[in-house]
Order: structure tokens, then C-alpha cells, then sequence
């Protein structure tokens, strides 16, 4: 009988400018290492060397387990040492690949045989103890892979294999961002927006939803506006406007904030110049004396057993 279980997840980017909550893409850049040990005292504890809280309530994989445990009835006491590869607070998923490592490795560890859209459902539990509120984009992305759009109410995770040829450079500042960083970025959110707004960014990410299918990179770049959340958050990223100015004049198809920031990232393809968009990106930072690490990245598989 298997007792214990690792599980690496995937970093992921949410929104891709106009699809605010429902658009996910799973990203090669980092992944986080969740295992998973059976224990015969009742109760979660977690182990870890990384600065992230222990306490099972304010832990996204803490929370996702002791739900799942709840919910499945089990007797057993449960282990979970984290290994945080994905930098915290960046726009890169970091506690939704935690969250979706940890409900994959429980529902491998007791075979429970629970469908993509149920995972994504426990996963989510675990986004209130980072972001204060359920949400499912990156969690969806990190458990299966790919780009996902995430229908609500009842939840439905629509996942579409990416154009093999997608490339991203992401570029992740080096900002001291502040505790609880997603829940004060959606704050900055309009509760109220025009209907060009709206419909502005409905024909943008339905545009992306066509260039996912078609497998067209560029299509996707091109429809990767946001005139609603994007102008919000921007005043949040010194630099940004530079940032996303010189990506674009070097050739990036589309440019936006990575998840609630203050990463940005850039769209491209397998043949396009990643270096000189990369660098272009680390000028737009160093206009505002801020140093930032460039990734180039492409899609991801979502959470695996770890051999």
C-alpha cells in the first residue's frame, strides 16, 4: 500500500490580458515539489524550508488537503513537505501550483479517480488562504496543463492544447511585494466598467480562444488587450508602460501583466528573437533603476507523480 507520494505542478499565467478569471496557460518557467506521507496522529502539519506559513489554514496546499480529507472522510494524519521553486507574490501561480500539486498527490495517494473539474475544485479551496477568495485560473492550469478557460457556476474547465510553437518571455522584477499581494491587487479592480470596456475585451478573448484552437501564435499576441484590469494595476509595476513598449518594438506579439503582476510577460513564437525581446523587457525595468530575471518559457504539461 503506497503511504507516500511527491508531485511537482507547474507555474502558470493567468488572465492573459482580457480573460480576467478565466483565462490560464500553464508555464515550463518554474514548478513546486509537494509530497505527501500518510501519518497515523491525526491532523496536517507541514514541513518546509521556504518563508510560506505552516499553518495548515494559511497554507494554500494546507487548506486543500484538510478539505479533502474532510470531504473523503479520512482517518489517516497527513505529512506535506513543500519545496517553493515558483517565486511568491510574482504573477506566476505560486500558491495556486502548491494548491494544485497538493489536491493531485491526494487524490493519486488514496485513488480516488476524480475528474479534472472536481481537482480544480478542491484546488481552488486552497486560493483563499493567498488571494482571500476562490479562484480557479491558475490552479486549472497547474493541475491540467496547457491554455484553460474556466467556465463558473457550475465549474467547468474547458482545457486546449497550445501552438507547439508559443513562446513566452516573462520578465519577474526585483520588487519587494507586500504580504497578501493578489488580494490587494484585485482591490485596485473597477466594481463598475463602460460597455466599450466590456466589449472590448469580450472580442479580445474571444479572439484568443479561436487562436488557441487555430494553433496561431500570432493571433493570440494580437488579441492580448486588456482595457479594464490592465490600466488598473499598471500604476502598481514601475516601469510597466517602458517594459511593454520596448517588448513590442522588438518584436513580442502581445504584451501584458502576468496574473495580478508585477511580472510581465511577453507572447511570441518559437522563431521569433526571445533574447532581444528578454533584454528589451530588462531595459524597460532598469528605465525605472529596478533589476528584473528573464525567463524564456513555452506551455507546460500540468502536475505529475514525480518518479
Amino acid at each position: 500500500m503506497v503511504s507516500k507520494i511527491t508531485v511537482v505542478a507547474p507555474s502558470s499565467t493567468a488572465n492573459l490580458g482580457p480573460g480576467f478569471d478565466v483565462f490560464g496557460l500553464a508555464v515550463n518557467a518554474f514548478y513546486d515539489e509537494i509530497t505527501l506521507t500518510k501519518k497515523k496522529a491525526k491532523g496536517v502539519s507541514i514541513v518546509t524550508e521556504d518563508d510560506i506559513p505552516t499553518n495548515p489554514d494559511k497554507n494554500t496546499a494546507g487548506l486543500v488537503v484538510k478539505n479533502m480529507i474532510k470531504k473523503f472522510k479520512i482517518n489517516d494524519g497527513i505529512e506535506i513537505i513543500i519545496k517553493k521553486n515558483i517565486p511568491a507574490g510574482y504573477g506566476m501561480g505560486s500558491s495556486a501550483a502548491s494548491a494544485a500539486a497538493a489536491a493531485f498527490a491526494f487524490d493519486k495517494l488514496y485513488k480516488l479517480k476524480l475528474d479534472g473539474n472536481a481537482l480544480v475544485g478542491f484546488a481552488g479551496i486552497g486560493e483563499k488562504a493567498s488571494a482571500g477568495s476562490i479562484h480557479y485560473d491558475n490552479v486549472a492550469a497547474s493541475i491540467l496543463g496547457g491554455f484553460v478557460i474556466v467556465k463558473t457556476d457550475p465549474l467547468e474547465i474547458i482545457k486546449i492544447d497550445p501552438p507547439a510553437n508559443l513562446r513566452m518571455c516573462i520578465a519577474v522584477p526585483k520588487l519587494k511585494v507586500p504580504k497578501k499581494k493578489t488580494k490587494v491587487s484585485r482591490g485596485v479592480i473597477p466594481k463598475k466598467i463602460s460597455l466599450t470596456s466590456s466589449i472590448t475585451n469580450l472580442s479580445n478573448a474571444t479572439v484568443i480562444v479561436v487562436g488557441f484552437m487555430k494553433k496561431d501564435p500570432d493571433l493570440i499576441g494580437k488579441s492580448i488587450k486588456d482595457v479594464i484590469v490592465e490600466p488598473a494595476r499598471k500604476h502598481m509595476i514601475p516601469g510597466f508602460s517602458k517594459v511593454k513598449e520596448n517588448a513590442l518594438k522588438a518584436g513580442a506579439l502581445g504584451v501584458t501583466i502576468s496574473g495580478a503582476g508585477p511580472s510581465v510577460i511577453a507572447f511570441s513564437k518559437s522563431s521569433g528573437d526571445l533574447k532581444k525581446i528578454s533584454l528589451a523587457m530588462s531595459k524597460g525595468f532598469k528605465s525605472a533603476k529596478i533589476d528584473c530575471q528573464t525567463i524564456i518559457c513555452k506551455p507546460s504539461i500540468g502536475a505529475k507523480i514525480k518518479k
